[in-house]
């Protein structure tokens, strides 16, 4: 019978390659993940592409009942209140990037409803310079595509949310909820109730 020996001891890694040259730093295996330093230059240079949802519970006729708003903290530990948002990867479907949003942000049992093909109820254009739109981000030009998506199972935040409030319709499209939400979304709050035939 052969007896194996046993795999050498692997050499420890200074970072350098066999000629003594710094190693270029390690890339994530995902192509559609850009470096910190490479979402900066894309930001400085290309409006970003996102997509928002707004999460709802319905009743057995499908008639909307409650809205789901996350509340957040800033770095500034200021509360605010946001929706579910995120950038399209590349490579990503919308579809798929609704999916992966919702779940990073609701939890993975919160089992959104997202057809095949899903269309935005609009277009929301966030500019870093107030007062081109009723959008703004500090950070970027990015052009979001924002869908109602239905959510049929328990939502428990996570990243950097600390907790989702639902509210009835008429709440959610208040005054005092819109201005405790982030970067004007509180008129995309009421435009997804006026598509939603819901806006009094």
């Amino acid at each position: 019978m052969a007896v194996r020996t046993p795999d050498p001891e692997p050499e420890p890694d200074d970072g350098m390659d066999d000629f003594g040259d710094a190693k270029p730093p390690a890339r994530d295996t995902n192509p559609g993940w850009l470096s910190e330093f490479e979402l900066a230059e894309a930001r400085r240079h290309l409006p970003m592409i996102y997509v928002e949802a707004i999460p709802v519970r319905t009743d057995g006729s499908g008639q909307v009942t409650e809205i789901g708003i996350l509340l957040r903290s800033t770095p500034m530990g200021e509360m605010t209140r946001t929706i579910v948002s995120g950038r399209v990867r590349f490579g990503e479907t919308i579809r798929d990037a609704l999916f992966r949003h919702v779940e990073n942000d609701l939890g993975p049992m919160a089992f959104p409803l997202l057809p095949p093909q899903p269309l935005p109820f609009t277009v929301a254009e966030y500019f870093p310079m107030p007062g081109v739109s009723a959008y703004h981000d500090d950070r970027q030009h990015a052009v979001s595509l924002a869908f109602v998506v239905p959510v049929t199972g328990t939502c428990e935040p996570r990243q950097d949310a600390l907790e989702v409030t639902w509210f009835s319709p008429e709440a959610a499209g208040s005054d005092a909820v819109a201005a405790e939400m982030e970067g004007g979304r509180g008129t995309l709050i009421r435009q997804a109730l006026a598509n939603l035939g819901l806006l009094r």
